[in-house]
């Protein structure tokens, strides 16, 4: 099969890759010039592990290839993905200019029946919008050829991408047709040799799939930090209460890692949407709202255990551990480290951090307001605490003599729980986690 893939962020330079993996001919388009050229020489635009070996294979193979030219990638093409961006507006909704733009000129370059497939997250009524924005494209030209639109929303975890796409839980098509339908069949054939299933619906029940389910990831996550911050002020231990509820099935003990709060590109983003779109309909959707708003605290909790325990901080010199939003990945949206770098510094203190692929992100965004390490234990020097923002797995068994040397004073602040405060505490740490003694 031939396919496009318009927009090379992550989740259609993943889409595409893997496509192409499984012996597809695909063309990923652009209208960064100097992110297809990039691409043309091997040289990614996100870090994601395994993608780059993938690019690289299929790039030489001649399976994959990039351009900016969308016309040439619609040529003789039988499904075309929307993968670009969706940024929230300022009142929460999704932005659907870049999608809708594409539509129009999908439409204007199309050159036979095509399934326009939306793979960007998108509101529920928005492959209507992409419908009626080909159809005028084409009646604009007095084409009649024929199009169907269907919603493919993406599953993919930061960090585990590649798997998550080749091994996916699930792959949720809504189509309209059975033309539709044969051409989805036929695309998503090779992973489901293995049994992992096609869940065929309508297309705004495929729609609303995708929000529902990190509007609920999200919720566990914020039920977990409530119930954290009200476990410090019991004397509850928030891990010993994660494990009695996580051994309970209908719970599971996914997502209920209590920490400092959720970021990255969909989680804040999709819950600020679907808030939205039940504002839109009428109707106030309260538990999503009360997630936002406890994920929003969340982010101050860190730095007020900080001020708590230092009192003054102007002055004072903190090492952080972890920049990026989660573990492997450089991805620092809506990333809880902004909030403490931001609070840390108007409080008059000073931060040296270090991520092992986060910083150049990170440089970009908060630029030489900070200092940088080249390692973890580097940043240590001269720091009166260290901060764990992010669960990297080289920060998970540390050389505690080696920290408590390195910093003015033996103080740790965990905000993701890596650490046993038992153990800091008992070679003379002071030892801060979430929701624990």
């Amino acid at each position: 099969m031939k396919i496009a893939v318009v927009g090379t962020g992550y989740v259609g330079l993943v889409t595409g890759s893997c496509l192409a993996d499984v012996g597809m001919n695909v063309t990923c388009v652009d209208v960064n010039a100097q992110k297809i050229a990039n691409l043309q020489k091997g040289v990614l635009p996100i870090y994601e592990p395994g993608l780059e070996d993938i690019v690289e294979r299929n790039t030489k193979s001649g399976r994959l290839q990039f351009t900016t030219k969308l016309a040439d990638a619609i040529k003789g093409a039988e499904a075309a993905f929307i993968a670009v961006g969706t940024p929230p507006g300022e009142d929460g909704s999704a932005d659907l200019r870049y999608v809708l733009g594409v539509a129009r000129e999908i439409g204007e370059t199309m050159d036979g029946y095509l399934v326009v497939i939306t793979k960007s997250t998108v509101p529920v009524g928005t492959a209507e919008k992409v419908r009626k924005e080909l159809a005028a494209a084409l009646q604009k030209r007095g084409s009649s050829l024929q199009f169907d639109v269907a919603s493919n929303p993406e599953f993919l975890k930061e960090g585990a991408a590649i798997d998550d796409f080749m091994k996916p839980d699930r792959i949720v098509c809504g189509v309209e047709s059975e033309r539709a339908r044969d051409v989805m069949a036929r695309l998503y054939k090779p992973f489901t040799l293995n049994g992992h299933p096609v869940l065929f619906m309508d297309v705004p029940s495929a729609e609303m799939t995708k929000y529902a389910a990190n509007a609920m990831l999200a919720t566990k996550i914020s039920f977990m930090n409530d119930i954290a911050n009200l476990c410090e002020l019991l004397g509850a231990d928030v891990n010993q209460v994660r494990k009695g509820i996580g051994s309970d099935p209908r719970i599971g003990n996914r997502f209920i890692y209590p920490g400092i709060g959720y970021g990255g590109s969909c989680f804040p983003k999709d819950v600020k949407a679907l808030v939205k779109t039940g504002v839109e309909n009428g109707y106030q959707l309260r538990i999503l709202q009360s997630v936002e708003d406890v994920n929003e605290a969340q982010k101050h909790v860190l730095f007020t255990k900080v001020k708590k325990h230092f009192g003054q901080l102007k002055g004072r010199h903190f090492a952080m551990w972890g920049l990026s939003f989660k573990p492997e990945t450089n991805d620092m949206r809506e990333a809880p480290s902004l909030v403490i770098c931001e609070q840390l510094l108007a409080a008059g203190a000073t931060v040296t951090a270090y991520d092992p692929v986060a910083v150049e992100e990170s440089k970009h965004m908060i630029g030489d307001r900070i200092g940088y390490a080249k390692d973890a234990y580097a940043a240590l020097a001269g720091a009166d605490a260290l901060l764990l923002v992010t669960e990297w797995r080289e920060f998970r068994v540390p050389d505690w003599a080696r920290i408590k040397k390195s910093l003015k004073q033996p103080v740790v602040f965990d905000g993701r729980n890596i650490y046993s405060g038992l153990e800091l505490r008992a070679q003379g740490f002071a030892y801060h986690g979430i929701g624990v003694k």
